[in-house]
């Protein structure tokens, strides 16, 4: 028996349908047999731990934070690249040593820059 590629994503469709029905079948029931209550406004307030709710419920952050966080997931990424160019550097050597090296270089250099950018910018500084 001779298999497609189409029927080997039934299984994946089957599944994917089976969710949706329970999902609907869950929102449904609840709809249906769940109890109706009254609402009054104490009972729509948030409930924080015993607490009444005063003030604003979320305080804005500095651009600095977003900053820094966007420069840990630049860095973090950068490690990534790093790991497979590192496991596969000594078998390139042996058939494409500039390439390899030079490549790495010039990714590196890019960082580089960007993180003489982002000193320049004193976007590590934290108590500004």
């Amino acid at each position: 028996m001779e298999y497609s590629q189409v029927t080997q994503y039934v299984p994946v469709l089957i599944l994917g349908a089976v969710a949706m029905m329970l999902t609907g079948g869950m929102l449904l029931g609840s709809v249906l047999l769940g109890q109706r209550a009254r609402r009054n406004r104490a009972k729509d307030t948030a409930y924080e731990c015993g607490m009444l709710p005063v003030g604003e419920g979320t305080s804005r952050l500095s651009v600095k934070f977003y900053l820094v966080a966007m420069l840990f997931i630049l860095f973090d990424i950068e490690v990534v690249f790093l790991y497979p160019w590192a496991v596969v550097y000594r078998e390139m050597l042996k058939t494409n040593a500039n390439l390899i090296f030079g490549s790495m270089l010039s990714f590196l250099g890019i960082l580089f820059v960007g993180y003489l950018y982002a000193v320049k910018k004193r976007a590590f500084d934290w108590k500004d």
